[in-house]
C-alpha cells in the first residue's frame, strides 16, 4: 500500500515536473517570436550600414557629421539662407556635447534602420511571425531606405522610421482621449527635417484627429509645436523660399531603367540622383521586385480590410494616395509643378518627388504581409513544408535588392578626417571668435575628396570649422545648374569676382566675411583674397581685416525663441508624463 502510494506521488511529481518544464519552454518559445521581429531588423541593418559602422565618419552627400558641430545661427534658423539644416544641426550640435560625433552618428543610423523594422512589425499587429518578419523586410529593405541612406538624408530616415510608431500612438490617443508621453517624443524626432515634419504632422492628423474640437485642436498644436523651428524660420525667409522652376523636372519622381516613375514608386522606388540608385533596380530584378510585391500586396488587401478598424483603413489609404500622388504629379507634370515651385513660396518642399513616398511605406508593408500567409499556403499546402519556404520568403526584399548589402556595394564607408582639418580648427579657436562669417572656396556646395575615398559629399569645412558660414546654395543636377536662394552668396560671388586680391579681401569683409578657407585640393577655381595668412597647406585659412557684422534681425530672433520653445515644450512634456505615470505606477503597487 506504502510502496503504491509512493509510486503513485513519484509519476504525479514527474508530471508536475514535466508540465513545469513544458509551460518553461513555451515561455521561451513566446519570447523567441517576440524578439525575432528586433533581431531581424539589427541584423538586416548591420547588413545594409556593413562598412559604415567601422571607426570614423560617414559622408556621403548631404550627409555630413563633424566631432564637435558649433551651434550657429544657420541652425537656429536666424542666417541669411534658407533653413534646410534646421532643427536637425542644433539637436546634433547640443547632442554631441555628451555624445561624440562619431558615436552619435552611428546611434542614429542604427536607430533609424531598427526603429523602423521594428515599429513596422508592431503596426501589423497580431499576425503570425512569417507576416511580422515580412513587414520588418519590406519596410527597412527598400529602394527609398537605401537611397536616402546613401544621398545622407538622414532625418528624412528618422521620420520615415518614426511613422509606424506614430501610427500606433495616434491611435491610441484618439481612442482613448489621452496623450500618450512617447508621442511627445515622437514627433519632434520625426520632425527634424520639412519635409519628413510635414509627412509627420500629416499622419498624426489622419491617425488621431475626431470630430470634437477640443481634441482636434491639440492634435494641430502638438503638430505646429513639433514642426514650430523649421515652420517659422520657412515664414521668416519667405521672400526667398521660391526654387527656381527648372528644378521641378530635375527632381521629379525619375524612371529606374526601364521601370517607368510611377511603377518604381509602387515599391518606394524613383529618386532623382540616378548615381544613388541600387544597379539591380534599373534591370531585370527591379521588375521582379516590383511584380512580386504588388502580387503579394495584392493578396493580402482584402485579408487586411476584413480585419482592420474602418477609421485606421481610411487613414492609411490617404495616406497612401497623398503620397503617391504628389510623386506620380512631379513625373508626370513637371512644367506645372515647376511653375508651382517657382511662385508658391515653401512649395518647394514637395520638388524631391520620391521623397514623399515615405506615406505610402506604411500600407505597402501591412498588405505585402498580410500577403504572406495566402502566399506560403500556395506554395507551400503542408504546414511542413511552410518551414522551409518561410525564410525564403521573408528575405524575398532583401534577395531582390542586393545592391544594398554592405554599406550599399561599399559606396558607404566611414572615414577620419584629414590632419588639414584638424589643423584648420586649431588655429580658428586659438584666433577666437570672428567679428564677420567663413566663406570656404572654391564657392561650390560639392567636394569629391579623395579622403573621402572619392565620394561626393556637401563640403565638409561648413559644418567642421566653428563659426557661422556663407555657403553657395547653387545646385548643378544632370548639368541643369539651379540658382540658390541666399542673397549673401550672391553677394560674396560678386566680390570674388572683382580685379585684385585687396579689393577682394575688402568687399568680402564689407560684406560680413571674417574668415576665408580655400580647399587647395578641390576641383574650381579659388580667386586670391588678400588678408592675414593663419594656415597654408592643403587648407588655406586666411583672417580678413574689420569684417562688417552679418546683419541679424531682432524680431528674427523673438520669433525663433518662441519656435524653439514650442519644440523642446512636446520634449518636455513626454518627460513630465512619463514622470507622472510612473508616479502614478508606484502609488498603484
Amino acid at each position: 500500500m506504502w510502496l503504491r502510494a509512493a509510486a503513485a506521488g513519484a509519476g504525479a511529481g514527474r508530471r508536475a515536473w514535466l508540465d513545469r518544464a513544458v509551460a518553461g519552454d513555451q515561455r521561451r518559445g513566446g519570447r523567441a517570436v517576440q524578439a525575432a521581429p528586433a533581431l531581424w531588423s539589427l541584423l538586416l541593418a548591420v547588413l545594409m550600414l556593413g562598412p559604415a559602422l567601422g571607426r570614423g565618419f560617414v559622408l556621403s552627400y548631404d550627409m555630413v557629421w563633424v566631432p564637435d558641430l558649433a551651434l550657429r545661427a544657420d541652425f537656429l534658423g536666424i542666417a541669411s539662407g534658407l533653413p534646410r539644416a534646421v532643427p536637425s544641426d542644433a539637436v546634433v550640435a547640443i547632442l554631441d556635447e555628451v555624445v561624440p560625433g562619431e558615436l552619435l552618428q552611428k546611434l542614429v543610423l542604427m536607430g533609424a534602420l531598427v526603429g523602423a523594422g521594428i515599429g513596422a512589425a508592431r503596426l501589423v499587429g497580431e499576425v503570425p511571425l512569417p507576416a511580422r518578419l515580412m513587414a520588418v523586410s519590406v519596410y527597412q529593405w527598400n529602394p527609398l531606405v537605401v537611397e536616402r541612406l546613401l544621398i545622407g538624408h538622414w532625418p528624412v530616415l528618422l521620420g520615415y522610421a518614426a511613422l509606424p510608431w506614430v501610427i500606433l500612438g495616434a491611435r491610441r490617443w484618439r481612442e482613448t482621449s489621452s496623450l500618450p508621453p512617447g508621442l511627445c517624443l515622437l514627433m519632434p524626432v520625426a520632425s527634424l527635417s520639412a519635409s519628413a515634419g510635414v509627412a509627420t504632422a500629416l499622419v498624426l492628423v489622419l491617425c488621431a484627429a475626431t470630430r470634437r474640437p477640443a481634441h482636434l485642436l491639440r492634435v494641430a498644436a502638438l503638430a505646429a509645436a513639433a514642426n514650430a523651428p523649421w515652420l517659422v524660420a520657412g515664414l521668416l525667409h519667405a521672400a526667398s523660399a521660391t526654387t527656381a522652376g527648372a528644378g521641378a523636372r530635375a527632381f521629379a519622381l525619375a524612371d529606374e531603367g526601364s521601370l517607368p516613375g510611377p511603377v518604381a514608386a509602387l515599391t518606394l522606388g524613383g529618386i532623382w540622383n540616378s548615381e544613388v540608385v541600387p544597379d539591380a533596380r534599373a534591370g531585370l530584378l527591379g521588375w521582379v521586385a516590383t511584380v512580386l510585391l504588388v502580387l503579394l500586396a495584392a493578396a493580402g488587401a482584402r485579408r487586411w480590410w476584413r480585419g482592420a478598424d474602418r477609421r485606421d483603413a481610411v487613414a492609411l489609404l490617404v495616406m497612401w494616395g497623398v503620397g503617391f500622388t504628389l510623386a506620380v504629379a512631379t513625373w508626370v507634370a513637371p512644367e506645372s509643378a515647376g511653375w508651382l515651385f517657382s511662385t508658391v513660396p515653401g512649395a518647394g518642399l514637395f520638388r524631391d518627388g520620391a521623397r514623399v513616398l515615405v506615406l505610402c511605406a506604411p500600407l505597402l508593408a501591412i498588405l505585402v504581409a498580410h500577403g504572406t500567409e495566402p502566399a506560403l499556403r500556395l506554395v507551400a499546402p503542408e504546414a511542413g513544408s511552410r518551414l522551409v519556404f518561410a525564410p525564403v520568403l521573408v528575405a524575398l526584399p532583401v534577395l531582390v535588392l542586393p545592391g544594398a548589402l554592405w554599406g550599399a556595394g561599399g559606396s558607404l564607408g566611414a572615414v577620419a578626417y584629414p590632419e588639414s582639418y584638424v589643423a584648420a580648427r586649431g588655429v580658428l579657436d586659438r584666433e577666437g571668435p570672428s567679428a564677420g562669417d567663413l566663406v570656404s572656396l572654391p564657392l561650390s556646395s560639392y567636394r569629391q575628396p579623395a579622403w573621402n575615398d572619392d565620394r561626393k559629399v556637401l563640403d565638409p569645412l561648413w559644418r567642421y570649422l566653428p563659426y557661422d558660414y556663407v555657403a553657395s546654395d547653387e545646385l548643378v543636377v544632370g548639368g541643369t545648374t539651379l540658382p540658390g536662394e541666399d542673397p549673401r552668396v550672391a553677394e560674396v560671388a560678386e566680390a570674388l569676382a572683382l580685379g585684385t586680391p585687396e579689393a577682394r579681401a575688402s568687399a568680402l569683409a564689407a560684406a560680413g566675411i571674417g574668415v576665408v578657407v580655400v580647399d587647395t585640393t578641390a576641383v574650381g577655381t579659388a580667386p586670391d583674397v588678400a588678408g592675414r595668412v593663419l594656415l597654408d597647406g592643403d587648407l588655406r585659412v586666411v583672417a580678413l581685416e574689420d569684417p562688417a557684422r552679418p546683419e541679424r534681425h531682432t524680431s528674427w530672433t523673438i520669433a525663433m525663441v518662441a519656435a524653439w520653445a514650442g519644440f523642446l515644450g512636446c520634449l518636455a512634456t513626454a518627460v513630465l508624463q512619463a514622470a507622472r505615470a510612473r508616479r502614478r505606477d508606484r502609488i498603484e503597487r
